[in-house]
């Protein structure tokens, strides 16, 4: 009886053969981590191809010079099209590859250290608002960190007052002209906004998403409603942190001298009134809620087909 069964396993075994693909295989070897770090680097890689006019608007708003007699206010859609008529349609998509560079591993390292921090601490309970917060600023932080030489390139790419012809050739060039400091440069404004952004969206997000009860929705309704929690969450955490973007965007921006986070808030006070902490509120508010949503839509969509909780 016991050689049948050997003799049967070892036929099955030899019908699929050694080279035949196994459904899953390779994803079933991949460890959980990468995976979120793969499905997190797809989901950045769709927002950030979305939605990058938006960036360049936002990031062109923030740095106008203000006029003399201080009348002169442009919007969005005006500067919008001035951009299409002045550098064409694709001009929209400038500093597209920095921002590549910078969101498809820097979203996919957001989220694998939130799922290792997720894995480690929280095991299977959901977290708690003040949890959530921890979460979201924590794992931001970290792809802050790392990904900050590349965040400098993409906002000096996206102003359209510097001439760098590649992402390394421009990090060559700020680390030669101007030293490590460059390369981190607005790294305090830079915490300032992304962690309390990432803290606030995902505090909101979860929230959100426990008031919705997903046991009596069609399975095909979830990532709409998914997408419209996100969107909602990044309504609130964009206002939020929309000055330190500011302060973030005129510290990177500067070549010449490096000023402290107090004297760039003095300068833009000084130049631009209270108000001047809101410039580009409108295109960041849209990008930055879009995007998340859209990632975090994306990432726990691929996520549930990997079959692991996100």
């Amino acid at each position: 009886m016991r050689s049948q069964v050997e003799l049967r396993s070892w036929v099955g075994g030899a019908a699929k053969g050694p080279g035949s693909p196994r459904r899953g295989g390779e994803a079933a070897l991949m460890h959980p981590v990468l995976k979120a770090f793969v499905c997190g680097s797809i989901s950045g890689t769709c927002s950030t191809l979305l939605f990058q006019p938006l960036d360049l608007l936002k990031t062109r708003l923030q740095t106008l010079q203000p006029s003399v007699n201080g009348s002169s206010h442009v919007g969005m859609i005006t500067l919008l099209f001035k951009v299409v008529r002045t550098e064409s349609l694709l001009g929209l998509w400038k500093g597209v590859s920095p921002s590549f560079a910078r969101c498809i591993p820097g979203v996919g390292i957001y989220f694998s250290t939130l799922y290792m921090i997720k894995q480690q601490f929280l095991l299977d309970r959901s977290p708690t608002a003040l949890e959530s917060v921890l979460l979201g600023s924590t794992s931001r932080s970290v792809a802050v960190i790392c990904m900050l030489p590349v965040t400098v390139v993409k906002t000096r790419y996206e102003s359209g007052r510097y001439g760098y012809e590649s992402v390394h050739g421009a990090l060559r060039n700020i680390y030669r002209t101007e030293g490590v400091h460059g390369l981190f440069s607005g790294l305090t404004a830079t915490l300032l906004r992304d962690a309390p952004f990432s803290g606030i969206y995902l505090m909101f997000y979860m929230q959100t998403k426990k008031i919705i009860p997903y046991d009596q929705l069609d399975p095909a309704l979830m990532p709409l409603v998914n997408f419209g929690c996100g969107t909602f969450a990044g309504i609130l955490a964009s206002l939020a942190t929309q000055p330190a973007d500011v302060i973030k965007t005129h510290m990177q921006l500067s070549s010449a001298k490096h000023y402290r986070t107090g004297e760039v808030i003095a300068l833009i006070f000084k130049d631009y009134g209270l108000s001047g902490f809101f410039r580009g509120a409108v295109p960041r508010a849209l990008r930055r809620t879009l995007m998340a949503a859209m990632a975090w839509t994306v990432y726990e969509q691929m996520m549930s087909k990997m079959g692991l909780k996100s």
